[in-house]
């Protein structure tokens, strides 16, 4: 589970400075204590301040989940920046963007911080509490109480401003004290002779524990209370706990009673510490509840857990597991996965429990280059992927590899009959574009590839990874093929790829998925053509019979351009064009790329036809340069499609399909093999400085992909 530890220590990050400034703060080594405890129960731990920017924090840390999976969980060890009511500020924050969290909810942060509140309600329940008072302001009347008197500020905790008073003149000394440093009303309660005890809970409802009693024991030299600079260890005292209390069964019961009863009253959760005196005659009184009780290493609340046999990683980890059980009914409620026995529920918790894992290693494959004109990066690429290929325990297949332009492999069932999957290793270039490096924000990360290719093959990697964790690999009949020229429309690898295809039964293309979560189930195919018009230098203004190629060139151009027909689903345009000339001459040569989009074989044939027929009215030549197939609708990817439908809904993951304008090597594919393409994880602005893939998209597509494999790719 990812567990975010929140706390207040520095930051100031406000928007304005207003109000009461916090004093209590966690120290760094009782933070590191918390995490490294955290960490060693099995979760991701991170911690933050809990200042303005907690809400982006935790929407980087903790992206949507899926369906069954373990949602964060934060840790509140937060005090508040400023103002009042502070132990409430995180826990309401949390509430609001649906973050679950340890500790009590904003409403009984507030009564336990209001101490006449929280007297008032003890008094209504039967909870036994000191008599008291309320001095609103400096010149106040004298309270009907006997003397010693305690005063202390109404809405403040961890003996902030606590003294003990034995006369009218110290009275108002301490409390003009508090009116002044705390700005707001003093308590003045009944001061019991005594001894402090104290009891530490855990749980809720029918699962409430109560700890054994803990007392403590003042040093000489300071008041029988527990006070702002015992807690801040200046005191120059030392204040010892005994955990258990020496009290004897009966009053131990009552104690353990009380503290239940004052924690159900205020409507505490997961823990708490009730604060009470016990005078001459063993009766007990309560003086005050901390609903967000120290965990440090000092602190009572810790010691009591020790005693009841909990060493403070066990404390830790326990609080988590009884937020948990408060939030989802069961102590670890998507813990249900590890205890699962289905390879299903396996690859489920492999996948779900390294979503950072997956995301540091996207940032890896970003920070590889491998453009499609670069042999030097797409050899570094294709001997990162096959150091992954061996690690899962597939084989080379040497009859369908062809470095550097592409390789595959297989399981040790081997491809004949199973399902191919095809991704690409090189990203398109486009040399007016800087890299993209690598970030990230709530919902998406960014870099140069992230969409066309890294995603995919991170998902690819981790789903088979699922899988030989699983120990599934050896069963499965399936193989992977990785070419490296997308960006040279696979010039060099398509009859490898229509090969390999033509063994499989059903192939996966890991092309991105569009922004609606779609798989493509019909591609258009495309050409790309050079047209040369050529003529005879001149000079300008030199009188000619013909036209000047540059204006042949650009009439022919504009009569190509009328062969789009939408109906048709025929696009051609020209994408760039060069003129060679000499110098101070007009040019004598235009070369102009043409591009092409058509549904199907048979169509670019006849668009092809009319090109050439308009190029030879205006004496120009066409050569094509490269040919993509069209992917076309087919019903024999229906029972494909279903299969992948089918797992998809298990686990709630949002399928739509589409067909698209871009071609792929799904367009390789023989006819009677079935082919689904756009099964990489969700990108957009592909080829541009804002390429992007989702975060959410990347888990669910390599559960997606490894579900389907598990079943054997059975349809």
């Amino acid at each position: 589970m990812k567990v975010a530890v929140i706390y207040n220590r520095e930051s100031q990050k406000v928007i304005n400075l207003f109000g009461q400034p916090n004093r209590e703060k966690y120290g760094l080594a009782a933070i590191r204590r918390i995490t490294t405890s955290l960490k060693k129960g099995g979760h991701q731990v991170k911690a933050f301040e809990g200042d303005k920017d907690l809400i982006d924090s935790l929407e980087e840390f903790m992206p949507r989940t899926l369906v069954g999976e373990r949602p964060g969980m934060a840790f509140n060890l937060s005090y508040g920046i400023q103002g009042q009511a502070r132990y409430t500020h995180v826990p309401s924050i949390l509430e609001m963007v649906g973050v679950p969290y340890v500790g009590s909810g904003p409403l009984a942060h507030s009564l336990a911080l209001d101490k006449v509140v929280a007297k008032m309600l003890f008094v209504q329940n039967g909870v036994p509490t000191p008599a008291f008072t309320v001095l609103d302001a400096p010149g106040f009347e004298l309270p009907e109480l006997n003397f010693p008197l305690i005063v202390k500020p109404k809405n403040e905790a961890v003996s902030f401003g606590i003294r003990i008073v034995k006369n009218e003149k110290e009275l108002r000394e301490a409390a003009d004290i508090i009116f002044k440093e705390f700005e707001q009303p003093v308590l003045t309660e009944q001061y019991i002779e005594g001894r402090e005890i104290n009891v530490g809970l855990l749980g809720n409802g029918s699962t409430l524990e109560t700890f054994h009693p803990a007392e403590l024991l003042f040093g000489e030299g300071g008041p029988n209370i527990y006070t702002e600079d015992d807690k801040r260890r200046v005191s120059g005292r030392e204040i010892g706990v005994t955990c258990p209390a020496s009290l004897d069964k009966e009053i131990t019961a009552e104690a353990q009673a009380i503290a239940r009863k004052a924690f159900t009253v205020l409507g505490c959760y997961d823990c708490a510490r009730v604060d009470m005196r016990m005078d001459s005659d063993g009766k007990l009184y309560v003086l005050e509840v901390n609903s967000l009780p120290s965990l440090g290493e000092h602190g009572s609340y810790v010691a009591a857990a020790e005693a009841m046999g909990l060493d403070f990683s066990a404390l830790v980890n326990r609080l988590v597991e009884v937020a948990s059980a408060r939030y989802f009914g069961t102590p670890n409620p998507p813990e249900l996965v590890r205890t699962r026995k289905t390879e299903s529920e396996k690859v489920f918790a492999y996948l779900t429990e390294r979503r950072d894992q997956l995301e540091k290693r996207i940032e890896q494959w970003v920070n590889i280059s491998s453009h499609s004109n670069d042999p030097v990066g797409i050899r570094h690429a294709a001997d990162e992927i096959s150091k992954v290929m061996i690690e899962v325990g597939l084989n080379l297949v040497s009859r369908y590899s062809d470095p550097p332009h592409v390789w595959a492999w297989e399981s040790p069932r081997g491809l004949k009959n199973g399902t191919l999957l095809l991704s690409h290793i090189d990203v398109p270039f486009n040399s007016a574009m800087g890299g993209e490096h690598f970030h990230l924000d709530p919902e998406w990360l960014y870099g140069e590839g992230i969409g066309a290719s890294r995603g995919a093959l991170v998902q690819l990697e981790y789903a088979l990874r699922a899988l030989h964790r699983a120990r599934k690999i050896k069963d499965i009949p399936f193989g992977v093929m990785i070419y490296a020229d997308e960006g040279r429309d696979c010039e060099e690898s398509a009859e490898f790829i229509e090969k390999a295809a033509g063994e499989a039964k059903a192939v996966l293309v890991l092309r991105p998925a569009n922004t609606n979560n779609s798989l493509v189930v019909g591609r258009r195919g495309q050409r790309r053509y050079r047209a040369v018009f050529r003529g005879q230098p001149r000079k300008l203004g030199q009188a000619a019979k013909h036209p000047e190629v540059m204006l042949r060139a650009l009439s022919a151009l504009e009569d190509i351009a009328q062969l789009n027909d939408r109906k048709a689903r025929l696009a051609v345009s020209t994408v760039n064009m060069h003129t060679h000339a000499y110098p101070r001459l007009l040019p004598h040569r235009v070369d102009a790329t043409l591009q092409a989009s058509f549904p199907n074989t048979r169509a670019a044939e006849q668009l092809e036809e009319r090109i050439r027929n308009i190029l030879a009215e205006h004496q120009a030549e066409l050569a094509l340069l490269s040919d993509r197939l069209a992917m076309p609708s087919r019903r024999i990817n229906n029972d494909l499609l279903k299969s992948l439908r089918e797992t998809a809904k298990r686990w709630e993951i949002p399928l739509n399909t589409e067909t698209s304008l871009w071609p792929s090597v799904a367009g390789l594919v023989p006819p009677k093999v079935p082919v689904i393409c756009g099964m990489g994880p969700e990108a957009r602005a592909l080829y541009t400085g804002q390429e992007a893939v989702s975060r959410i998209s990347i888990v669910q597509r390599t559960l997606l992909l490894a579900e389907y494999l598990l079943n054997g790719g059975k349809w």
